[in-house]
């Protein structure tokens, strides 16, 4: 009896190795079959498609080598955006001469630098504004007129300005301009907010009636261009109105509280303004994307709920933008829970982004 124990046991340890050579064979060849089967799956691509698989190349704006762009009259051609209004034609607003589309309020122009940090490295984009467009839009009535009952809502005054066709005509170009500088869209949204937030903050010295009263006039987003200054929520308009474009799910934050406006952008949940779906974005200056804790003139910070204004739907910001973590070490240093390394962490971010000791609230 012990010896047909011995042998079972003999036999079960024989197996035992039998099967862990096995696994071990299969272990070793992993490699080797995974290797087989791209090379069989590239092989069956090469015969179906008679070996033509390529790449397809885009401009920044999505639209393929050698193909029309949506924005009229530009053409993607090597990867760059350029004017082709003989091939690509012009919209309703504008007319043909030569590869340009020349609109009606183009006239009186001036060359405007707009700068950008871009990973810590500077970058520039000349852009042409006329003198026409900024006074057409000075003219613009603000008023909006309601049925009886209805209630006037901030939303209504924003979508006003954004979509107002005059003012897109001459604002793609630099949409435009942007997509030619990054192929990428959160590079693309990246120089954009730059652009922005180093415009000069400022108050313009004209006013306005409205219903018979003097009151501040609220330029429109080419206006600040045109001007090179604008105050929070002028400059948040020119924001929310280029992410736009490039295709991002967009809005604007106002603290009523604190007479505060700044930008959302589309962006996942947990790194979000109030878990709203969108990350907050500081128009005022150079600022972090996702940095809601910013010091604002009089040692005032942003305390209150803010009001969500909808501007567009779109694409959101990534999970694993650096930018995330960057706000994180930023309003630790603020808040001196940061002692190791503090100084080379700050002046990391202040060279990376260019920050400012100063932000403006209204």
């Amino acid at each position: 009896m012990l010896t047909e124990e011995k042998e079972e046991t003999r036999r079960s340890g024989a197996r035992f190795e039998e099967e862990a050579e096995e696994e071990s064979f299969f272990k070793r060849h992993e490699f080797i079959l995974s290797f087989l089967v791209f090379f069989v799956f590239i092989a069956l691509m090469v015969l179906l498609f008679g070996g033509k698989i390529t790449l397809v190349e885009s401009c920044g704006d999505g639209s393929t080598y050698n193909s029309c762009s949506e924005i009229k009259p530009y053409y993607c051609d090597n990867g760059i955006l350029l004017e082709k209004a003989s091939v690509c034609g012009c919209d309703e607003f504008s007319n043909i001469s030569g590869d340009s589309c020349i609109f009606q309020y183009q006239i009186e122009p001036k060359n405007t630098n707009l700068n950008y940090l871009l990973d810590g490295k500077e970058g520039n984009i000349w852009f042409t504004v006329y003198g026409g467009l900024t006074d057409h839009l000075t003219n613009e009535s603000r008023v909006i007129s309601y049925q009886s009952g209805q209630k006037p809502e901030r939303i209504d005054f924003e979508l006003k300005i954004l979509n107002n066709e005059q003012q897109r005509q001459l604002l793609l170009p630099l949409v435009v301009a942007i997509q030619n500088r990054a192929k990428d869209k959160t590079n693309q949204a990246r120089i954009a907010i730059s652009i922005v937030q180093d415009i000069s903050y400022g108050f313009t010295n004209k006013t306005s009636e409205f219903f018979g009263q003097t009151v501040n006039y609220s330029r429109y987003p080419y206006e600040v261009l045109y001007d090179s200054q604008g105050i929070c929520g002028e400059k948040s308009e020119l924001l929310a109105f280029l992410l736009r474009e490039i295709g991002y799910k967009t809005a604007l934050f106002y603290n009523q509280q604190e007479n505060h406006q700044a930008v959302g952008i589309g962006c996942p949940m947990e790194e979000s303004y109030w878990k709203t779906g969108y990350c907050f974005v500081e128009t005022t200056g150079p600022a972090i994307i996702s940095d809601d804790e910013i010091e604002y003139v009089g040692s005032v910070f942003l305390e209150s709920q803010p009001e969500v204004i909808p501007i567009s739907e779109g694409i959101s910001l990534p999970r694993d933008l650096p930018e995330y973590r960057d706000a994180e070490i930023m309003k630790s240093i603020r808040k001196r829970e940061l002692f190791l390394f503090r100084n080379f962490e700050l002046n990391r971010l202040k060279e990376k982004y260019g920050l400012v000791e100063e932000y403006n609230l209204a």
